[in-house]
């Protein structure tokens, strides 16, 4: 039997979805008619964990794969969504584009399912991005999770989830909302059954609840502490039910299920003054974090540090946060109803905005951390961090924005440089450092970097004339600077701008004015790599092949000595450029291949297409037509999420287009797209490390047949 092909990033279901056939069968079909369809319903009756596995149902129907985005962590206001998708796909777009238009572009002639999950925060947006992608894909379809419709009346079909049936007076134990409370009662107390004895208690509190599956769950993690009976008394006692005006159900658009505001606001009070408190707090993450994040976070007078790691796991027993172990460390998060309660709570208590200074803070400090360890032997641990924590750093520079905190917004933004320029997140810096440095003119330090971090994004997306401009202004801002390590910082720009226009020689200059040997600590040390990276890829381009051997080989030996990863693997990458033109072709595919694990650990989708390509001139070299069709086709494959192919490097465009003439010459049309759709159609990974591996010392390259005949 065949696997079904399954393409996407869906997450992984946490439990076993409950009844809902009717609904999973209704939704379904729904997708099937409809090009968009949002799942409507209050907060808490099962909207994601369905949607969840209609997706999955759907999938292998969808040859450009099913996509899951987040909602719940994006700021309303700031016209994120885009950036989301992109994320999601994922389309690590390095052009200077809109990301909309970039998004659109890509979906255009593909066949994918969008699964936008907790919309009801950025209606609007969604009712715009939806539009234009609809319009401009027809094999496009979307279907949302939302409190309240999207408002697209004539593509939009919106389906009600209700809660799960309850049980009537008969106490029926297979009506679905029993069959949820009693699968995670024995989750929360193992051997837990039903039986004569707890049926009836059960079918009560099931009518109590209305089927609410957020609020079953919540009851049945209270089994831990009291006895069924003990539980139901609870929450019949007015004391433990909320009050009209008590619990985020004033201002809720739409207002929230009384059965969800008595189980939650039940599940407050049964917390200690401690444990409400730090929920409050807790409430100003975006997405998961750690518990060193949540003690920076919550830790003051009222709530010492040294508490909160059992905090977390009373928490966690309570059902208020959800315990996510990752390969490194363990990571929390909170449902969007429950953060939504704890935010309502910190509001209440006047903390607000203290708290998520805190947040910002704590993200700040992390970031300068990350910047002060990229160019040493952390760089993988420092880019997977970061990645991971992009949600949280997101928030913090949409808390500077909000404040209208320039200084802050260009420190947090500049920090992260790295992580725009070498991570694949430069449309998005672009944005948030445009905002930023808009926000505060003038000068000094937080500027300064913010400018450099605003001309690495330009030095990615190949936009020369702003690397020049930005080099300017980043000279302006530095001026009077007793940092030595700017000079390298503004050199790099300038040259970079200039390769990019094409004037080679002029880049040279710019890099040969500054020293060669590496400077010691500095605010822009790390420039100093990139910079005779630069210098040696532009010897490339200049026919000065030995010299870039020489610089690259220099270059590579002291990332070596640092344990730099992200250089380093430039650096053979050049040297691989430079030996191939050289006529040493066995030795160049040693120095690509290297450089293309290093790309790999790294995540670098444009080093990594880059790296395929220059395999793919080697294998040309050696005649090896069709194992040169397969990688340019493996290497498309990240262009086209990419949107600038050989980075719009003149020379490197050259040499693809050479290298495939000679191929499908050598090959013949037919041959040639077959091979060349093989390696478009493989998975990446698997692409990767088959690239990786050496060819038996056996082999040698077909005969090519004369395509002529």
């Amino acid at each position: 039997m065949v696997a079904e092909r399954r393409v996407g990033n869906l997450p992984e279901e946490s439990n076993r979805l409950v009844g809902r056939r009717a609904e999973l069968a209704q939704v379904t079909r729904a997708c099937g008619r409809h090009r968009l369809v949002t799942v409507t319903g209050v907060g808490g009756v099962g909207k994601t964990r369905l949607a969840r596995r209609v997706a999955d149902k759907l999938q292998p129907g969808f040859a450009d794969g099913a996509w899951w985005v987040e909602l719940s962590p994006l700021s309303a206001g700031r016209k994120a969504l885009p950036y989301a998708i992109a994320e999601a796909l994922p389309l690590a777009d390095q052009s200077t584009r809109p990301m909309l238009e970039v998004v659109a572009e890509y979906l255009a002639g593909r066949e994918a399912l969008l699964v936008w999950n907790t919309c009801e925060h950025l209606v609007e947006d969604c009712r715009e991005v939806a539009a234009t992608l609809l319009t401009v894909a027809p094999g496009l379809r979307i279907l949302a999770t939302s409190r309240r419709p999207l408002g697209l009346p004539a593509d939009e079909e919106v389906l009600t989830l209700a809660p799960l049936p309850v049980p009537g007076t008969d106490e029926d134990e297979a009506a679905d909302a029993v069959v949820l409370l009693a699968e995670r009662a024995a989750e929360a107390v193992p051997g837990f059954t039903v039986t004569d004895a707890n049926r009836a208690e059960l079918a009560a509190l099931c009518r109590r609840l209305e089927g609410l599956p957020l609020a079953l769950e919540l009851a049945a993690a209270r089994l831990r502490e009291m006895p069924l009976p003990e539980l139901n008394r609870r929450l019949d006692d007015r004391y433990a039910i909320l009050g009209d005006t008590d619990g985020p159900d004033y201002d809720a658009d739409p207002p929230w299920h009384q059965a969800l505001r008595t189980a939650i606001g039940w599940s407050h009070q049964l917390c200690t003054p401690a444990e409400r408190l730090a929920w409050a707090r807790l409430s100003v993450f975006a997405g998961t974090f750690d518990a060193e994040a949540a003690r920076q976070v919550c830790a003051d007078k009222l709530l010492p540090g040294q508490e909160v790691p059992a905090l977390l796991g009373a928490l966690v027993e309570k059902s208020i946060l959800v315990w996510e172990p990752t390969g490194a460390q363990e990571r929390y998060r909170m449902l969007d109803t429950i953060r939504e309660y704890g935010a309502h709570w910190l509001r209440g208590l006047d903390e607000e905005r203290v708290v998520r200074l805190r947040h910002r803070a704590h993200f700040l400090h992390l970031s300068r951390t990350a910047d002060a360890a990229w160019s040493g032997p952390g760089q993988v641990v420092w880019r997977d961090r970061t990645v991971e924590e992009f949600a949280n750093l997101r928030a913090a520079l949409d808390c500077c924005l909000a404040e209208e905190d320039g200084y802050a917004a260009q420190e947090l933004g500049g920090a992260l440089w790295f992580f725009w320029y070498a991570c694949g997140f430069s449309n998005e810096g672009r944005h948030y450092l445009d905002l930023a440095l808009a926000l505060a003119p003038g000068s000094g330090p937080a500027r300064a970097k913010a400018l450099l971090a605003r001309g690495l994004v330009a030095v990615i997306q190949g936009d020369g004339p702003a690397c020049i401009r930005l080099a300017a202004e980043f000279r302006e801002a530095v001026a009077g600077d007793t940092d030595d390590t700017a000079v390298f910082a503004a050199a790099f720009l300038e040259g970079v701008g200039h390769a990019e226009c094409g004037r080679h020689a002029q880049a040279a200059e710019a890099y040969d004015a500054t020293p060669r040997t590496r400077p010691g600590t500095g605010r822009y040390a790390a420039m100093w790599f990139q910079l005779q990276a630069s210098s040696a890829f532009v010897r490339v381009n200049l026919g000065q092949f030995a010299d870039a051997e020489v610089i690259a080989t220099e270059l590579r030996a002291e990332c070596a000595r640092r344990g730099e990863v992200h250089v380093r693997a430039w650096s053979d990458y050049i040297r691989a450029l430079a030996t191939l033109a050289l006529g040493r072709a066995q030795e160049a595919v040693i120095h690509a291949r290297t450089a293309l694990d290093g790309k790999r650990r790294l995540h670098d989708s444009l080093g990594i297409a880059l790296t395929i390509e220059l395999l793919a001139s080697a294998a040309c070299t050696a005649g090896d037509a069709a194992q040169t069709a397969r990688l340019l086709g493996l290497a498309d494959q990240i262009w086209d999420t990419l949107g600038t192919p050989q980075a719009g490097i003149p020379e490197l465009i050259a040499t693809r287009q050479a290298c495939e003439a000679r191929t499908r010459h050598l090959l013949g049309d037919d041959a040639y797209r077959t091979a060349f759709r093989t390696g478009y159609d493989t998975h990446l990974d698997t692409g990767i490390t088959e690239a990786l591996r050496p060819p038996d010392p056996s082999y040698q390259a077909p005969a090519q047949p004369d395509p002529t005949g």
